[in-house]
């Protein structure tokens, strides 16, 4: 998960990631939707919609996304990510390399990434397919992190979390303070793009039933389509 800069101790980056830059996608989604969401006058290109819901990328606030993959055995699996970045190629999100959803995604690279604002009031549905982002993408955004998620990059690990609570506490400490300076990035860190084949947004209703807008893509271009809510 990725987040612009931190505090200094390591108590108030763990409840800074708890809490401060975990917040919703956008300041804008606590307001109530209006005819401008729920009207007839709709963008024939998501990503005139897509500018006006997401952040750009340089906001520290990231968005928090359920990416949801397919497990070996057909099954489903989800958790929650951060949106480090998007653009008209697509959606990325970053994760270590050996966490379970790496696995799933080389065997099932067809995920959904769902944003839900406060409120249930506005919800972004991105259907597509992952692909490993670029050594520089990489770079990029493991320099985003702050020191506390870039240390869970190298110490959130299945031993780690055998450990009793208390020392867990203690070596997370004692890391946090032998690198002040910062974390490298460690060698198993990946990401993915996610280039969307389909993007929905829906907008709850405030005096009528809701109505979702839906995008496929078509050869090269999006085809758009109004569903019930």
């Amino acid at each position: 998960m990725t987040t612009g800069g931190g505090p200094t101790s390591t108590a108030g980056r763990a409840a800074s990631a708890a809490a401060g830059t975990l917040s919703r996608p956008v300041a804008a989604a606590t307001r109530e939707p209006g005819d401008g969401d729920q009207g007839d006058q709709h963008a024939d290109d998501p990503w005139v919609l897509l500018a006006a819901w997401l952040p750009p990328d340089d906001d520290p606030d990231r968005p928090r996304m359920t990416l949801s993959t397919v497990t070996a055995d057909g099954g489903a699996d989800a958790r929650t990510v951060l949106l480090s970045g998007w653009d008209e190629q697509g959606f990325r999100f970053n994760t270590s390399g050996g966490s379970r959803k790496v696995e799933q995604i080389a065997g099932h690279p067809d995920v959904a990434l769902t944003v839900l604002w406060d409120g249930f009031s506005r919800q972004l549905v991105i259907s597509g397919r992952a692909e490993v982002q670029s050594a520089d993408e990489l770079a990029a955004a493991y320099a985003q992190r702050t020191p506390f998620l870039q240390q869970l990059a190298h110490q959130n690990t299945v031993d780690y979390a055998q450990l009793p609570l208390a020392q867990r506490r203690e070596q997370f400490a004692e890391l946090a303070a032998a690198h002040r300076d910062g974390f490298p990035q460690p060698p198993d860190w990946t990401g993915y793009l996610v280039r969307p084949t389909r993007l929905t947004f829906w907008v709850t209703g405030v005096d009528t039933a809701s109505r979702r807008t839906e995008f496929r893509r078509v050869d090269d271009r999006w085809e758009r389509s109004l569903l019930p809510g």
